[in-house]
C-alpha cells in the first residue's frame, strides 16, 4: 500500500512537471525533481524549525527573569500613583468647601446687588439692540455699543462685577439718547447715495424718527452711515424736507415725520412703496393706454370746440347788437341771407332763412359728436380692461393656485385701473360734452331768434 502511493505520487508529479524550490540561508533555489528529495527536503526543513523553536524558548526563558523585575517596577508606580490620587482627592474635598464658605460669604454680601445688577445687564443689552440701529449712531458713532456689549459680556459672569465708571457709562448713554430724541439738529457726515458712492453731507436728524439731507430722506445703515432711501415719498413730503434744512434755530416749519421706527418706520416704507399716478397708470397695461389716448383727445377736442364756440357766440351777440352786417359770423351770413329775400314772399323768406340756419349748424356742432362718443366709449373700454385683467388672473390661478397672491396682484390691478381710467375719461368727456352742446344750442338758437325776428317783420310790412 505504502509503494502504491509513492509510486502514484511520484506518476502526479512526473505527469504535470511540478518543479519545487527550496530556499536555504544562502537564498539558492535547490529544484526537486524526485520523491525523496522532496522528504529530504520536508525533513531538513522541519529540523530548521525545531531549531528556531528551541532558540525562542531559551530567549523567552532568558527574560523571564526581566519581566518579573518589570511588572513588579510597575506595581511600585501604580501604588504610589494611587496615593498621590488619595491626596489630591482629599485636597480636592477641602477646596471645594473652602469654595463653598466663600460662595455664602460672597452671595451674603452682595445681597439685594444681585437684582441690581441683573437689571444693569439686561438694559445694557436692550441698550446695545437700539443703538445699533439708531439714527443717532452715525453721529455719535458704534464705540457706545461696543462698549454695551463688553457691559453685558462682563457682567454675564460671576467673577467680575462691573465698575463705578461702566455703571455711569451706561446711565449716560441712556440720557444722551434720551435728549436726542426730542432734538433737531444739523451736522456734517458722509451719506452713501444711490450708486454706493460716499459724499459729505449737511444732514438734519429730527430726534429719532427721521433724518434729511438735501430735502431727502435718509436711512440708517449697519455701517454707521446714513444712506439716501432707493426712493423718495411724495413731493409734498420732500418739500418740507427741504424746509427743515433750510429753517433758522427757533423757526416751525411742517415736516413729515413717521414715528413707527427709528430707522425709517412702516409708515414711511409703506409710503414710499406706493405707485404713483404714472405707475397707476401703467398697471392698465395696453387696455390703459389705450384709454388714456382716447381721453386726452376726447377732452382736447372739447376745449378746441368750447373756445371756439366762445369767440363764436361772442362774435354773434356783437352782430346781434349791429347794424352792419359781418358775414364772417353765422349770424351775419343769415342776416344777409335774410336782407337778400326779404322782399319775397314770406314763405319763400322762411325758407331761405331755414337753410340759412341749417348751413350753420355742421360747423357750429362739428366736433361735438366726437366728444359724445368718447364719453360713452371709455367706460365700455375700461369694462373691456376689468374683464381681460380678470381673466389674466383666473389664468394665473389655475398655473400657480392661490397659494402667493403676488401672482393675480398684476391682472387685478389691470381690472381695477382700466375700471377707474375708463370712468376718468367717461365723466369729464361727458361733462365737456354738455358745455360744448349747450354753447351750440345757445348760438342756433341766437340765429333762430333773429331769422324769427326777421319774418315778423317781413310779416308786419307785408
Amino acid at each position: 500500500m505504502k509503494n502504491y502511493i509513492l509510486n502514484s505520487l511520484f506518476a502526479f508529479v512526473l505527469t504535470f512537471n511540478i518543479s519545487l524550490y527550496a530556499q536555504d540561508s544562502e537564498e539558492e533555489a535547490v529544484e526537486v525533481a524526485t520523491v525523496e528529495a522532496l522528504l529530504m527536503l520536508v525533513k531538513e526543513g522541519k529540523t530548521k524549525e525545531q531549531t528556531e523553536n528551541a532558540a525562542r524558548e531559551a530567549k523567552f526563558m532568558a527574560e523571564k527573569n526581566n519581566q518579573a523585575n518589570i511588572l513588579a517596577a510597575e506595581k511600585r508606580e501604580l501604588a504610589r500613583q494611587e496615593k498621590i490620587a488619595d491626596q489630591l482627592e482629599a485636597e480636592y474635598k477641602k477646596n471645594e468647601e473652602i469654595l463653598r464658605v466663600k460662595e455664602e460669604a460672597y452671595q451674603k454680601e452682595l445681597g439685594s446687588l444681585v437684582e441690581l445688577f441683573g437689571h444693569l445687564q439686561s438694559s445694557a443689552g436692550e441698550a446695545a439692540v437700539q443703538f445699533s440701529g439708531s439714527l443717532t449712531s452715525a453721529e455719535y458713532g458704534l464705540e457706545r455699543v461696543a462698549f454695551l456689549n463688553d457691559l453685558t459680556a462682563k457682567m454675564s459672569e460671576t467673577t467680575e462685577l462691573p465698575t463705578i465708571r461702566e455703571i455711569e457709562g451706561l446711565w449716560y448713554e441712556l440720557q444722551r439718547e434720551m435728549v436726542a430724541s426730542g432734538q433737531v439738529v444739523s451736522f456734517d457726515t458722509t451719506v452713501v447715495d444711490l450708486d454706493g458712492e460716499s459724499t459729505s453731507c449737511n444732514v438734519t436728524r429730527v430726534g429719532l424718527f427721521n433724518a434729511v439731507c438735501d430735502g431727502k430722506y435718509l436711512e440708517y445703515v449697519s455701517s454707521g452711515e446714513y444712506a439716501f432711501l432707493p426712493r423718495q415719498p411724495a413731493g409734498r413730503y420732500t418739500k418740507t424736507a427741504k424746509n427743515i434744512g433750510n429753517a433758522e434755530v427757533g423757526e416751525q416749519v411742517r415736516f413729515g415725520v413717521d414715528p413707527t421706527g427709528p430707522t425709517g418706520g412702516s409708515l414711511l416704507a409703506n409710503l414710499i412703496q406706493t405707485p404713483s399716478l404714472a405707475e397707476r397708470a401703467q398697471q392698465g397695461r395696453e387696455v390703459g393706454y389705450a384709454i388714456i389716448t382716447v381721453g386726452l383727445i376726447g377732452i382736447g377736442i372739447a376745449f378746441w370746440k368750447l373756445w371756439s364756440l366762445f369767440v363764436l357766440g361772442k362774435a354773434v351777440r356783437a352782430q346781434a347788437g349791429s347794424k352792419t352786417l359781418d358775414v364772417r359770423n353765422p349770424l351775419g351770413r343769415v342776416l344777409k341771407v335774410g336782407e337778400e329775400n326779404f322782399k319775397k314772399d314770406i314763405d319763400t323768406l322762411e325758407l331761405k332763412l331755414a337753410e340759412a340756419i341749417m348751413a350753420e349748424r355742421p360747423s357750429i356742432e362739428r366736433g361735438i359728436g366726437a366728444v359724445r362718443i368718447i364719453s360713452v366709449v371709455a367706460p365700455l373700454a375700461g369694462l373691456l380692461g376689468t374683464v381681460t385683467g380678470m381673466i389674466v388672473t383666473f389664468q394665473m390661478i389655475t398655473l400657480y393656485g392661490t397659494g402667493d397672491p403676488k401672482l393675480m396682484a398684476g391682472g387685478i390691478s389691470q381690472a381695477l385701473v382700466t375700471t377707474v381710467l375708463g370712468l376718468l375719461v367717461a365723466i369729464p368727456t361727458t361733462l365737456l360734452h354738455s358745455f360744448t352742446a349747450s354753447s351750440a344750442k345757445g348760438i342756433i338758437s341766437v340765429l333762430e331768434e333773429q331769422s324769427t325776428g326777421i319774418l315778423a317783420e317781413r310779416a308786419e310790412t307785408s
